[in-house]
């Protein structure tokens, strides 16, 4: 899998994250911070690999700020794109069943590796819903894009 990563620091989570993505056997893009040159600021490298997903470059997104916060907000502006701030496990299974979430948030500040490894799998494993009520919901935020196009 192709996944597009960025972060506003280059903190030692961030470079957990890319070296644990490696090791599951993904491609991995970087933004911001972990991109030598980049525009390390969380609007920026946030939306860039997020766009990516909408882009269809990558396949999935992980966008990092020290709270999580910021990144989760930008990557939601790119059309097309369901970003979740997750905070453990529980809330990535979710994200992934009932949002199909496509980029996962992260904090900087309270990811510790082994609750990075807990999310992941979480993420990972995590397959969109097909009950008819959670489709026709995350149907109605692709129309929410549709109607920011237009304004």
């Amino acid at each position: 899998m192709r996944i597009s990563v960025s972060s506003d620091m280059d903190e030692p989570v961030a470079r957990l994250l890319l070296a644990e993505l490696r090791r599951r056997g993904h491609e991995v893009m970087t933004y911001g911070a972990l991109r030598p040159g980049a525009d390390a600021q969380w609007a920026a490298c946030s939306a860039a690999a997020a766009q990516d997903v909408a882009d269809g470059a990558a396949d999935q997104a992980v966008v990092c700020c020290w709270t999580g916060t910021g990144a989760s907000i930008a990557a939601n502006k790119v059309p097309g794109v369901r970003a979740a701030l997750c905070a453990d496990a529980v809330t990535a299974d979710g994200a992934r069943r009932w949002n199909d979430a496509n980029v996962l948030a992260l904090s900087l500040r309270l990811t510790s590796q082994p609750l990075l490894k807990e999310i992941l799998d979480a993420w990972f494993a995590g397959e969109p819903s097909q009950d008819p009520e959670d489709r026709q919901n995350v149907a109605r935020v692709g129309r929410l894009d549709a109607v920011r196009k237009d304004s």
